[in-house]
């Protein structure tokens, strides 16, 4: 397949092995931010051939993972409304809140709808007039344009039954929350490809500058990591922290201004909780008043509930980086994809699902 074959060519993987290894020259801690990049560094075994010094640091960029517990309970309790019926992406069905998943409620009667696109989710709301459909968003920058589309659609057909709870986040606010705590000690940023194809390679010049940090955008295959990680490597020997982009055959310097023309014109910014972040000022989007109709949150008055994490669930020290799934005292024991207590363990980008499934 064009765009990948040859980055997935097993030939190339050695000599590039052989360039990061001459590359670090001093210890450095590098994290990745983007829940597919965890899983492609394990699933492709970069984690057993890194070379001594280089650490490897999972970051927040789950979005099923980073979704607050009390979102999660307004979620279910929604899904138990009469009259109405949930979409979602496939990562949410299995994800605890307090009392439950959506997997749970759905087993009791109440209808969920596992769809690809929230398209899928306006289609079922034109199919059943009856009913009214709530699109559960969950995401970062680049589910937000597809959102955002389908509730201009809504608009133009004059679709009444059909809104969105967005719980939509954005990547800036968290990382200089992240950034700024003392107790995280990193050098280095795999910056997301696919979020980067949204709000491109330029916006993690900031980052770079004003945290000395080095910033590599990469994509997914085990050749786009390696090349990433021989130049975070090479900037960090040097101490010439910028923002190089190694993927450019999906993102670009500036972006998607289309894709972000349209978010905003339907979102605007607003505080946002975060699992193990808590709740962070403007990393959010909320739907604005003007397309209130399609607000799912304005429509069925929905006050988030006040709940705690679940006891033991280190989740949230995960996320920020601070600790490895096996040092929490549920990984593995009381905590396992087949009963996931914490949404790292349960998310199919999760840090605790992917050590699980392909250990350390």
């Amino acid at each position: 397949m064009k765009h990948l074959d040859e980055f997935r060519d097993a030939s190339l993987a050695k000599p590039l092995v052989a360039k990061l290894e001459k590359a670090v020259t001093k210890p450095l801690r590098v994290m990745e931010i983007c829940g597919s990049h965890t899983m492609a560094i394990f699933r492709n075994g970069i984690r057993s051939i890194l070379p001594e010094g280089l650490q490897l640091i999972s970051g927040p960029g789950c979005p099923v993972c980073v979704t607050s517990a009390p979102h999660m309970d307004a979620f279910i309790a929604m899904a138990d409304m009469p009259g109405i019926r949930v979409a979602i992406f496939g990562d949410l069905f299995r994800v605890p809140g307090t009392k439950g998943s959506l997997s749970n409620a759905s087993s009791r009667g109440a209808k969920v709808d596992v769809v690809y696109s929230p398209m899928d989710a306006l289609q079922i709301a034109k199919n059943n007039p009856s009913e009214h459909v709530v699109f559960l968003g969950v995401g970062f920058e680049t589910t937000t344009p597809g959102i955002a589309a389908t509730i201009l659609a809504a608009k133009n057909d004059n679709v009444k039954n059909f809104s969105v709870f967005s719980t939509q986040k954005t990547m800036g606010p968290p990382m200089k929350a992240l950034l700024s705590d003392p107790d995280l000690k990193i050098d280095g940023l795999l910056c997301p490809g696919h979020v980067s194809s949204i709000i491109g390679a330029k916006f993690w010049e900031p980052l770079a500058a004003d945290y000395k940090l080095a910033c590599v955008v990469a994509g997914f295959e085990t050749a786009d990591l390696l090349n990433a990680l021989i130049l975070l490597a090479r900037q960090v020997a040097t101490e010439d922290f910028k923002v190089e982009n190694t993927y450019t055959r999906a993102v670009s310097y500036e972006g998607n201004a289309r894709a972000m023309k349209m978010v905003d014109e339907i979102f605007e910014p607003a505080d946002m909780n975060w699992r193990g972040l808590g709740v962070i000022p403007n990393s959010g989007l909320k739907i604005r008043e003007k397309y209130a109709d399609f607000d799912a949150e304005v429509k069925f008055d929905i006050t988030l509930p006040e709940v705690d994490e679940a006891k033991g669930c280190m989740c949230g020290q995960i996320l920020k980086g601070l600790n490895i799934p096996p040092e929490c005292p549920l990984f593995a024991k009381r905590c396992t994809p087949a009963n996931p207590i914490g949404p790292c363990m349960v998310s199919s980008e999760g840090t605790c699902a992917a050590y699980h499934k392909y250990g350390l």
